[in-house]
Order: structure tokens, then C-alpha cells, then sequence
């Protein structure tokens, strides 16, 4: 470019109009959309939903009208079933995912620390996860009954897979020369897991957290299927036995809506654990 050119551009640049923030009532428009965009969909669905109870276009028996099932659901909530079910799977998940997060962590971190404890683990480790957990359904019922510790058993190895591969993930994504620096500090073993690879990790184990407790959820669903005399899945299958779909889909409301807003907190303490990393937006 000429030296004409150039300062023909400078000039230009100088005396452009300089570029105005966005309106107050823009900004709130924009943020009002990005909130609002995420309920169109489940809006719609359950405005088909309406639509297609009134105009009869599915019997009653096989998809009831949305009026039943918040009748449903209400009296549920009024007579203490409801609450009795969802503090019942609440105890169940609880104790079966910190059981699951803590072991998953632990081995995560010896692959994640050690190359030789990952080449006699992850292979076989590997092949087991691939396993379903109504797989293991029938071993642990021989082993311990059909009682309390079989749902916390299963519902633990359903978390503790994503923890520990994304535990192992976050621990061997450390930048080598940040290690490097570390080592050329002087820093010792315990002092580069903790100031260097354990701060980089955050995120991913966070992402492991949520889905393990993903996994968790879903596994308890399973498992109350199948074996238990109270709780949300029971609850289901009660009512697909007595074929009182409003019941069903009255509980599978329940366990969508939980599970929805505990996975919102868990993503809600990753952002916090993530500005408060270094490096990490403040």
C-alpha cells in the first residue's frame, strides 16, 4: 500500500463516526431473548399437547389431558405421597453418587498421576464400563439382596465412570511446559499437582461431576424400575400397572424437573470454580 493510500485510510479511521454502545433497551431485549429462546420448545410441545386433548386426536387412556395430570400431581403434593417418594430417591441418589464421585475421583487421579497404574487399569477398566447397569443387576442381587446397598451399589458405578475418564482427561491436559516451569521452580510432586495440573483440571472435572450425576439419576430411575417398594420410579411403575397414565407421566414430570434444576446448580458452581481459577474470568 502507498504512503498516499495509507493516509488516506488513517484519515478515514479518524474522522468515522465513533461506534455507539448498545441501547439500554436493546441490551435487555437481546438478554430477555437469549432466556426466553430455550422455552419455545418445551412451550410448544406442550401446547400440542393441549391441542391434541381437546381435539381427541389420542384417547384419553393413552395420553391424558394436561388438566389430569397437574390434578394428579397436586394431590400428590397435598397428601405427602409426593414428597415422601422424592426424598426417598433423594436419599438413594445422594449417597449413591458421593460414593460414585469419590471413587471416580480416586482412580482418575492414580491413572491421571501415574502412567504405570493407567496401563494396568484403563483397559480394563474400559471393557467393564461398557457394561449396562441392569447387567450387573443380577450379580449384586446375589451379593447383597435386594435391599437398600443394591440400589446404592449400582447407582455408584453408574456416577463413578464419567468422574474418573474425565478426572483422567483433566489431569493429563496440563500444558508439559507448565510442568516445566514448575520443575525449574523447584516445585515438588505434591506442589505440581496442586498449584499446576489440579487448577487446570477444574472444568473437565466439573463436566465429569455433572455427568456423573447425569448417570446417577437415570441409573436410580432404573433401578427403583425394577426394585423398589417406594420412590419416583417406583412410582412409575405403579402407576403403568394400574394404567393410571397420569400418575406416570405425573412422576416422569417430577424426575425431568429435578433433575433439570440440580444439573443448572452443578453448572452454576462450575462457572463460580472456574472464575476463581488461575486464569480464569473474574
Amino acid at each position: 500500500m502507498s504512503a498516499e493510500a495509507e493516509l488516506s485510510a488513517v484519515l478515514e479511521r479518524d474522522n468515522a463516526p465513533p461506534t455507539r454502545p448498545p441501547l439500554p433497551w436493546r441490551r435487555i431485549a437481546a438478554r430477555t431473548v437469549d432466556t426466553a429462546l430455550p422455552w419455545l420448545l418445551p412451550l410448544a410441545l406442550v401446547a400440542l399437547w393441549f391441542t391434541g386433548a381437546e381435539q381427541g386426536w389420542i384417547s384419553p387412556q393413552v395420553l391424558p389431558p394436561p388438566q389430569f395430570v397437574w390434578e394428579t400431581l397436586r394431590d400428590l403434593a397435598l397428601n405427602g405421597d409426593l414428597w415422601l417418594h422424592v426424598s426417598t430417591s433423594f436419599t438413594r441418589v445422594g449417597v449413591g453418587f458421593a460414593i460414585g464421585t469419590s471413587l471416580g475421583l480416586l482412580l482418575g487421579s492414580a491413572m491421571g498421576l501415574s502412567r504405570s497404574v493407567e496401563a494396568y487399569l484403563l483397559p480394563s477398566f474400559n471393557a467393564l464400563v461398557q457394561i449396562p447397569v441392569l447387567a450387573w443387576l443380577p450379580f449384586v442381587l446375589l451379593i447383597v439382596g435386594i435391599g437398600e446397598p443394591l440400589k446404592y451399589i449400582l447407582i455408584a458405578k453408574a456416577a463413578m465412570v464419567p468422574v474418573a475418564l474425565n478426572t483422567l482427561q483433566g489431569f493429563r491436559q496440563t500444558p508439559v511446559a507448565l510442568r516445566e516451569v514448575g520443575q525449574v521452580y523447584g516445585y515438588s510432586r505434591r506442589q505440581q499437582v496442586l498449584e499446576i495440573v489440579l487448577p487446570h483440571a477444574v472444568p473437565t472435572l466439573f463436566t465429569g461431576v455433572r455427568l456423573g450425576f447425569t448417570k446417577a439419576w437415570l441409573s436410580l430411575v432404573v433401578v427403583e424400575l425394577v426394585a423398589s417398594s417406594e420412590g419416583l420410579g417406583y412410582l412409575i411403575v405403579y402407576g403403568r400397572q394400574l394404567f393410571q397414565l397420569d400418575l406416570v407421566m405425573a412422576a416422569v414430570i417430577v424426575v425431568g424437573a429435578i433433575g433439570y434444576a440440580i444439573d443448572r446448580l452443578l453448572d452454576r458452581l462450575e462457572a463460580v470454580a472456574n472464575r476463581h481459577r488461575p486464569g480464569g474470568a473474574q
